[in-house]
């Protein structure tokens, strides 16, 4: 039991990756009305379109390379 799937510094790279993701989501609040018969343009804004999915998609990548990378510091088992 003193192996893990994942080393430290793989979990580690998940949490950043998973920090991104819930940073991407942020940016992607608001745009909401106080009256739903007005029509607000603000949903409609660049960082809800265009930066709030790229930020998602980046921590994404991360998490896929922190669960496919291998960071054992190149040491091999005997």
């Amino acid at each position: 039991m003193d192996k893990m799937a994942m080393s430290r510094k793989g979990i580690r790279l998940l949490l950043a990756g998973l920090l991104v993701m819930v940073a991407g989501y942020v940016l992607m609040m608001g745009g909401f009305s106080p009256d739903p018969n007005v029509f607000n343009y603000a949903m409609f804004d660049a960082r809800r379109l265009v930066a709030a999915p790229l930020v998602i998609l980046a921590g994404i990548v991360i998490v896929v390379l922190a669960i496919m990378g291998r960071f054992d510091g190149g040491k091999e088992e005997k």
